[in-house]
């Protein structure tokens, strides 16, 4: 998994560096060519960067898709969990594999329709007409109106980012039935940036319990093993 996880967090950082970079030429473009400045302004004004918008819009959807999907696998999606912290311990480890079992298959199914409607909305046509298929009575699709890009491309991220997302709720599923333990983010901790003390040590999930506890927690009492 840990190949996955690095694709991951490449594609997004990628995608949000690639984002800022445009937005910063974008704006020095646009109030650059305001200035009457001989030969740079008559340089800015004929460079055209009316897609930069349209570019930005689909980097950051793209980015949100599989940064939600980043989300699930490091537990730093906001979540009410008070009472179920409350409950005993059998009926929070219920509670939690309903609540990440839902996520998986609500997102399954954002993922299934998405594919659906990627396909339907020109994606058949493009890999018919690659691999050298009739494409007669198979619709193009439409494109972007500044980059002219297939429209099917941009709602790609609707598949691809929620089929990862469920695939990341199955794995922290299974992982807190095996563990007992959910992902759990660190605020104050920095990627690549190791604590000087052990003050700053990640704190565990509140009340983790293993599974194979949970025959003791529901045993009546009175009741020898």
């Amino acid at each position: 998994m840990k190949f996955l996880n690095a694709i991951e967090e490449w594609i997004i950082t990628l995608l949000i560096g690639a984002a800022t970079v445009i937005t910063f030429l974008a704006v020095i473009h646009r109030y650059g060519s305001g200035f009457p400045i001989p030969v740079v302004q008559d340089l800015l004004i004929s460079i055209d960067m009316t897609w930069a918008q349209e570019l930005t819009i689909i980097l950051f959807v793209w980015m949100a898709k599989f940064g939600a999907a980043y989300g699930v696998r490091t537990g730093i999606h906001v979540g009410v969990d008070v009472l179920i912290n409350k409950l005993s311990p059998s009926k929070r480890f219920k509670f939690i594999v309903f609540g990440l079992l839902a996520g998986a298959l609500f997102t399954g199914i954002i993922a299934t329709v998405g594919g659906m409607f990627v396909w339907e909305n020109g994606a058949h046509y493009s890999v018919f007409n690659v691999l050298g298929l009739k494409t007669e009575g198979v619709l193009e699709g439409p494109v972007t109106v500044d980059l002219e890009w297939p429209t099917w491309v941009v709602y790609a991220a609707i598949p691809l980012g929620s089929g990862l997302m469920c695939f990341r709720f199955l794995q922290v599923c299974w992982a807190f039935i095996q563990t007992g333990e959910l992902p759990h983010h660190d605020e104050s901790h920095v990627e690549g940036v190791d604590a000087e003390s052990g003050d700053w040590d990640d704190a565990p999930d509140p009340s983790p319990v293993h599974p194979l506890d949970l025959r003791d927690a529901t045993r009546p009492s009175g009741v020898q093993k």
